[in-house]
C-alpha cells in the first residue's frame, strides 16, 4: 500500500535515471557477475554502467540505439547483454537473490513450496518463436513463471502462445529440481489439470479451483502471487509487448526485470 512513507522509502528522483543502481545495490550485485577475463584492453566502462543500461533499457522499453549518450553505446552494452544472455547470468543472479531475500525475511533459503500460472502477451513485428493462445485471444509467446509462496521469481521459461499450460509446465517443473530441489508442492489452476503435469517430477501439483458460486473476478488462495509478480515486472515497458526475436533474450529481460525487483528490496533493507 502506497503512504508517505512507502513513496519514500522508494523514491529514486535522487538518482541520474530511476533505473541506476544505488551504491547499497551495487554492492549486492558486483560479487554476483562475472568476473573480467584480465587478456587485452582494460575495459573503458564499468560494469555498474553497463548493468545501468540494461535496466534503463528494460523499463524504459527503448530500443538498444537510443540508450543516452551518458550511457556506454549500444554495442558495448549489447555485447555484454549478449554474452550474459547466453551464460545465463540473469537466471543465475536471480537464483541467488531469490535466496538472500528468503534468509532476510527469516525462511529458508529454498523453497518447499511454489506457485506456476502463465501470462499470454503479444509479440511484435521482430520475429521469433510465437502461437496463437485461442483462450486470451492473444498471438505471440506465453510465459510461464514458478514463483514461491512469497511472489518472487524461481523460474521463468517464454514459449510460444500456443503451447497448453498443462504442456509448458513440463519443462518448468522439471527446470526447477535442478536449482530448488526442495520444492514439493505446486500451486495452479484448471489448466494445469492432467497427468503431463503431474507426472512431470516429484513435485505435486495442486489444483486451486474457483469456487463454484464464484461471479466476476476473485483472489484465489495461493495463486494470487504469481498474479502480482506478472503485475510488477509489467511495469517495465520493454515487458509489455515481446519484441526480442530469440527465446533466449525474452528469458534473459524476465529474469533482469526478476532482478531488479530482489535487488531493490535487499538494497533498501542493508
Amino acid at each position: 500500500m502506497w503512504t508517505p512513507t512507502t513513496r519514500a522509502q522508494h523514491n529514486r528522483e535522487h538518482l541520474r535515471y530511476e533505473t541506476d543502481l544505488t551504491d547499497a545495490e551495487w554492492k549486492i550485485l558486483e560479487p554476483l557477475l562475472p568476473r573480467p577475463s584480465g587478456m587485452g584492453r582494460p575495459p573503458k566502462w564499468s560494469m555498474r554502467e553497463i548493468l545501468n543500461a540494461i535496466f534503463y533499457v528494460l523499463r524504459g522499453g527503448v530500443p538498444w540505439r537510443l540508450i543516452p549518450k551518458d550511457l556506454p553505446p549500444k554495442s558495448t552494452v549489447f555485447d555484454y547483454f549478449s554474452r550474459w544472455r547466453d551464460g545465463g547470468v540473469f537466471a543465475s543472479i536471480n537464483h541467488r537473490l531469490v535466496m538472500a531475500d528468503r534468509e532476510r525475511s527469516g525462511r529458508e533459503a529454498s523453497p518447499s513450496a511454489a506457485v506456476i500460472d502463465s501470462q499470454s502477451v503479444k509479440t511484435t513485428e521482430s520475429g521469433g518463436p510465437k502461437g496463437y493462445d485461442a483462450g486470451k485471444k492473444v498471438a505471440g509467446r506465453k510465459r510461464q513463471a514458478m514463483v514461491d509462496t512469497d511472489g518472487r521469481a524461481l523460474i521463468i521459461d517464454p514459449q510460444p502462445a500456443n503451447i497448453q499450460d498443462r504442456d509448458g509446465a513440463v519443462p518448468v517443473l522439471r527446470i526447477s529440481r535442478k536449482s530448488y530441489p526442495f520444492v514439493e508442492r505446486a500451486f495452479a489452476d484448471m489448466g494445469y489439470c492432467g497427468h503431463r503435469p503431474q507426472n512431470a517430477s516429484l513435485i505435486d501439483v495442486e489444483i486451486v479451483r474457483k469456487p463454484p458460486d464464484q461471479v466476476g473476478f476473485a483472489v484465489h488462495p495461493r495463486r494470487w502471487v504469481v498474479e502480482r509478480f506478472f503485475a510488477w515486472i509489467s511495469r517495465n515497458r520493454r515487458l509489455w509487448k515481446d519484441p526480442e526475436a530469440s527465446i533466449a533474450s525474452a528469458t534473459a529481460f524476465l529474469y533482469a526485470a526478476s532482478v531488479m525487483i530482489l535487488v531493490r528490496r535487499l538494497g533498501r533493507a542493508s
